[in-house]
């Protein structure tokens, strides 16, 4: 359960290997976290997040899975929770893929890959997730969504709307689970300078995952239902939403 200052003392990462959730683990370390599960695909790369985490939480533990694989969706997210070895007061879901469009919208086998791994996995394990922490009678979820999904765009579209859907899932979870004592908070971060977006143009207002975990931390401290990275996106974008179509797609992408 959170310590008597509210700081979550035990988290499961879903997307264990996402630089963004890394850096907000570490953060959430300094305030006293001591159990955390991560979950992921990469092996090596859920050990490498694993011993860095060593060094500053009691009780690190991994799980692997596959977000393609979405019938397997319950046992993992239970298996990981199991893993805790305790209540879990925090759940991070990082799960995700960015792909690249062009090649992802000639081929249908990719675009039904960018839906699941975005959104199908992500959205089935929120409502296993949300279940366990009823029963526990409170607990915390963090969505990583995009602002991609704030408004679709030509240029990356699946992955857009795909995270469009997961944005509208976790919101809809946030409010459906109002006075049970289980919260959902969601991250729409710009551009991310991270191993995902190598060899991309970066967008303007282009921040580091350290950036957008020193969000991410602030938002858990206050409470905001919608935590946006860096903070301006959220002004920029209720303008570019308001955009008629034909100087939407201008938008350089």
């Amino acid at each position: 359960m959170n310590d008597a200052f509210g700081h979550p003392q035990s988290v499961v990462v879903l997307g264990g290997t996402s630089e963004i959730a890394r850096q907000v683990v570490t953060l959430l370390a300094a305030d006293r976290c001591r159990s955390v599960v991560l979950a992921g695909r990469d092996d090596v790369g859920l050990e490498d997040a694993a011993a860095e985490l060593r060094h500053c939480v009691a009780r690190v533990k991994t799980v692997a899975f596959d977000a393609a694989a979405s019938e397997d969706t319950e046992k993992t997210v239970m298996r990981c929770c199991d893993a805790a070895g305790e209540a879990v007061d925090l759940v991070i879901v990082a799960v995700g893929e960015l792909g690249l469009q062009e090649a992802d919208e000639a081929d249908p086998d990719r675009v039904a890959r960018m839906v699941t791994v975005n959104f199908t996995w992500p959205a089935a394990a929120l409502s296993v997730v949300a279940a366990h922490l009823r029963r526990q009678g409170h607990g915390g979820i963090v969505v990583l969504s995009s602002v991609a999904g704030y408004r679709v765009r030509r240029s990356n579209f699946i992955y857009g709307s795909a995270k469009a859907g997961l944005d509208g899932f976790a919101s809809g979870l946030g409010e459906a689970l109002r006075g049970t004592g289980v919260t959902v908070q969601v991250v729409r971060p710009g551009f991310v300078r991270t191993k995902m977006t190598a060899g991309r143009p970066a967008a303007p207002f282009a921040v580091g995952p350290e950036r957008v975990a020193s969000d991410i931390v602030r938002g858990l401290q206050t409470g905001r239902a919608v935590i946006w990275s860096p903070g301006v996106l959220k002004w920029v974008f209720t303008i570019l939403r308001l955009l008629p179509q034909a100087l939407w797609r201008r938008v350089p992408g």
